[in-house]
């Protein structure tokens, strides 16, 4: 194998390493789930989910700005993470999207049927989404560690 090959293997990812070198075919994300391959019900796209959470982001910064804007407070990123965490626990236990995945027509799904998430298990996503680094740890079909511990999915609509 030849630098070129390797360097391509490695930023391709993990998964085209593996099927390149035959070792396995690991099939579409969401497949495991029984989700489709495309379009309403399958795994959300990262670009969207990343959209959705600068939307999402930037909606809890200006409603924490807006917040604090008469007080002298120069913590405004701690109270933005604040808002951040109660918005996401209010919208994805009421209507199983956050603002952000409203507009990407995005939702957060349970995974056993594929319907609302419980009170519980959108209490454990929400502070594990706090949290921020079980979000930045993924699997092969695309969800975070809050998301697997959660039993939750994040669809297309």
């Amino acid at each position: 194998m030849d630098n070129r090959e390797a360097i391509g293997s490695w930023l391709s990812g993990p998964r085209a390493a593996t099927e390149g070198a035959g070792a396995a075919d690991l099939g579409y994300r969401g497949e495991q789930l029984g989700l489709p391959e495309q379009g309403p019900g399958s795994v959300a796209p990262t670009g969207r989910r990343f959209g959705a959470l600068f939307i999402d982001w930037a909606l809890a910064s200006l409603i924490a700005f807006g917040l604090l804007a008469d007080r002298q407070v120069h913590a405004t990123g701690n109270w933005a993470l604040l808002v951040f965490v109660v918005m996401s626990l209010f919208t994805v236990g009421t209507v199983g999207s956050t603002p952000g995945k409203l507009l990407l027509r995005l939702r957060v799904v349970s995974v056993d049927g594929l319907g609302s998430l419980s009170v519980w298990r959108t209490a454990v996503r929400t502070v594990l989404l706090g949290l921020a680094l079980p979000a930045l740890i993924w699997d092969r079909d695309g969800r975070g560690l809050h998301d697997r511990f959660s039993g939750a999915v994040q669809v297309r609509v």
